[in-house]
């Protein structure tokens, strides 16, 4: 399963969609919206998130594990160095890894005090580059400390994240360097608006790329693809969202589209999200897709 979605990666046109899991102790809506759509018949696999903007929701390794079960799809379970120390991350790892919950996306996490339960403490012992290092022990056959495991853990397929844009690429770059050293094998980007833009970030993943060896070679830049339909998210993502650029010309067809109609802007936005996927298709068949379990959106994009 995550062999052929990692082939895919490497060698082929790659798509996965990404779930939120909700504020609810169920899968089950969003299992009841996929299908609706079949779109675990058109998609490579797919991600959960983990508590994102640190609100609560179902936990992702569990949502993960929903997924796969359901579909038969592999599935990137997020994990947030946030609510975990590295006993915490170890131990979930293990867990995960009994039930063939392997492929992980390690991020940072979004800060404790975006939470809606304001007291709540990040726990925050280092980076996602730590949780990198962690799967990479596993995947030699030992803990973070060095303790050799008696029975080896099968093997964790790593994944990180990089902003899509910045005024100063370089800096992209460094970062996403660590990131394949330390063996991500994909990179997903933040969401891009303008295949210039992607362009750009696909340059720079490939000097990044430059002095790895071995398979690490093999590491793919991922383009995280949003769809906006509605003219105040456009303006929300490119004043308050850092490392992401909507272009103006997004910004002024959504405008004019709003002052016709709902229906006006909406039907704009979707066919800017659309002819954005295809262009990317064309420059890099590997795309994540985040639609905030708007499926119908998703259905839409990649019809």
């Amino acid at each position: 399963m995550f062999e052929t979605l990692i082939q895919k990666l490497q060698e082929d046109k790659y798509l996965t969609l990404e779930t939120t899991p909700q504020h609810e102790p169920s899968m089950h809506n969003i299992i009841e919206r996929i299908k609706k759509f079949k779109l675990q018949d058109r998609v490579d696999g797919f991600s959960c998130t983990d508590n994102p903007l640190a609100k609560l929701k179902y936990n992702a390794l569990f949502a993960a594990l929903k997924l796969q079960m359901e579909f038969n799809k592999p599935v990137i379970a997020t994990m947030s160095m946030r609510d975990r120390n590295k006993i915490a991350l170890q131990s979930d790892l293990m867990g995960a890894n009994d039930f063939d919950v392997r492929a992980i996306l390690a991020l940072t996490g979004d800060p404790a005090k975006m939470s809606d339960q304001p007291h709540a403490k990040g726990v925050f012992e280092a980076n996602s580059l730590m949780l990198l290092k962690i799967i990479k022990s596993f995947n030699y056959g030992m803990d973070m400390s060095g303790h050799p495991f008696k029975i080896e853990p099968k093997q964790i397929f790593p994944f990180a994240v990089t902003n899509s844009y910045a005024k100063n690429f370089s800096s992209l770059e460094k970062k996403m360097h660590l990131k394949i050293q330390n063996g991500a094998m994909g990179i997903i980007s933040q969401p891009v608006f303008d295949i210039e833009n992607a362009k750009k970030l696909l340059e720079s993943f490939n000097i990044a790329k430059e002095g790895v060896e071995g398979d690490k070679q093999k590491a793919q830049l991922i383009f995280g693809i949003f769809p906006v339909t509605k003219l105040r998210t456009a303006l929300f993502l490119s004043a308050q969202v850092p490392g992401i650029h909507v272009p103006q010309f997004w910004i002024d067809a959504l405008e004019a589209a709003h002052n016709i109609s709902e229906e006006e802007e909406y039907k704009v936005g979707m066919q800017l999200s659309q002819n954005l996927f295809k262009e990317l298709n064309k420059l890099h068949p590997k795309i994540h897709l985040m639609t905030a379990n708007r499926f119908d959106v998703a259905n839409e994009i990649i019809s």
